[in-house]
């Protein structure tokens, strides 16, 4: 019997590890064992204000609390019955926009580059390219003073509510910020051209994709969910096709097609499914850059975040530049009994809430399914894909070899910094 341990590494969140069964030679057990303890927010969200839930519910990550406020608010709103006017959802658009850039820019340069230009660390890659990581810090950086300008700070804003926002964002910071935003939306230009150079594994998976889609806009916050399948759902009929279930190896749930297959979400999902609704620079982007779609590699996830950069950038100058608020930040709300759903796109994938509510505004039942969640037995299949690899590699080779196709996915099992510990066994 063969048992390779290996110490938890950084630069994916959370708390897990991966343990590969080897029989004659080749692997025929693979699980994500994810021991992070369970966190209970759906449990502690009970009893609770509706207008507590979009402050608590972003504290599920650091990184992309966009996404879990507006999946609540939306969610809440169709509790309630009620519809927030444009000027509401356009600065939910751009706040949004904040996320996705500093989200991606952080995932790009500082997370899956250094695994595919061969160096431990952005700290390394650095060293050998120096105005890379300047110009990365400087793209990210413009992500968070969205936030910041919009929800009072960069991480875990505090100005989305159920029915608006508490108060309209001073235009000035908002407007400030267009001279950076305009050298960004160059610099993701040429994080296009610079992805492309990457040397990425070969490695060509037949997905079924799934994501938001919308006709008239990048999906993020409304629209239908469609799967690359043909399967066409709003966001109400979402449990009637993509299932939770508990796997005994995990404290993290499993999601699955309703037939029992599994699913890819996330940025590959999203420009397969939603590239002609991209804005024009994004399109010309992707156009010059040849990339032939549907994009089925999951290495080159980075490819799509970079043209999503290009996009996001693109809608926030035009957002910030007609951003002129009138009228009340946001709706009188009149309570009542009622249950709705809610979902859009975090930086790694769809984002799924649901809620019920008594007379009085209080949460009775909640179901949050997070994008990871719905990824997992994904990123299992896909192990399973480069296995006959990784039995044959040294201990070292092979534990980098399976991270790097897990961080690919940029998984957020929790907000903790660490990931995986890799367990080769040989099963008699």
């Amino acid at each position: 019997m063969k048992n390779i341990e290996v110490p938890a590494l950084a630069r994916v969140e959370g708390e897990g590890g991966l343990y590969i069964g080897v029989k004659d030679g080749k692997a025929v057990e693979i699980r994500l064992d994810i021991y992070e303890p369970p966190r209970f927010f759906e449990g502690f969200l009970v009893d609770r204000f509706i207008q507590e839930v979009p402050d608590i519910t972003a504290r599920i990550c650091g990184i992309c609390p966009v996404a879990y406020q507006m999946s609540s608010v939306t969610a809440l709103e169709a509790a309630l019955g009620i519809e927030v006017g444009p000027e509401v959802n356009a600065l939910r658009r751009l706040m949004y926009c904040g996320e996705f850039i500093e989200s991606h820019a952080l995932h790009i340069y500082m997370l899956q580059a250094p695994d595919l230009l061969g160096v431990p660390s952005a700290l390394d890659l650095a060293a050998v390219a120096p105005e890379v990581v300047k110009n990365a810090l400087r793209m990210k950086k413009i992500g968070n003073e969205i936030l910041k300008a919009i929800g009072g700070r960069s991480v875990h804003p505090v100005n989305a509510c159920v029915g608006g926002w508490y108060r309209w964002p001073d235009t000035a910071p908002l407007k400030a910020l267009l001279p950076e935003l305009e050298w960004a939306l160059e610099a993701a230009k040429e994080t296009v051209k610079w992805s492309l150079s990457l040397p990425y594994p070969n490695l060509e998976i037949d997905y079924e994709f799934v994501a938001i889609h919308h006709p008239e806009e990048y999906g993020v916050m409304h629209g239908e969910v469609w799967s690359s399948k043909g399967s066409k759902l709003s966001v109400n009929e979402y449990e009637t096709r993509y299932i939770e279930a508990h796997v005994k190896h995990s404290n993290a749930l499993h999601s699955h097609t309703s037939d029992g297959g599994h699913y890819l979400v996330g940025p590959l999902a999203r420009l397969n499914l939603n590239h002609e609704q991209l804005l024009p620079e994004a399109q010309k982007a992707l156009r010059e850059s040849k990339v032939k779609l549907p994009l089925t590699n999951p290495y080159k996830s980075l490819i799509a975040r970079a043209v999503e950069l290009v996009h996001f950038y693109e809608e926030a100058i035009a957002l910030v530049k007609s951003y002129n608020p009138a009228g009340p930040a946001h709706l009188d709300l009149k309570l009542r009994t009622g249950e709705g759903c809610g979902m859009s796109e975090a930086p790694r994938g769809l984002l799924y809430h649901r809620y019920k509510i008594d007379k009085n505004g209080r949460i009775k039942f909640a179901r949050i399914v997070p994008p990871t969640a719905q990824n997992l037995p994904r990123i299992e299949e896909d192990l399973f894909a480069i296995a006959p690899q990784l039995v044959k590699m040294e201990h070292e080779t092979a534990t980098l070899t399976a991270e790097h196709l897990v961080r690919s996915y940029d998984p957020c099992i929790s907000c903790a910094t660490h990931f995986l510990n890799l367990k080769i066994e040989d099963k008699k």
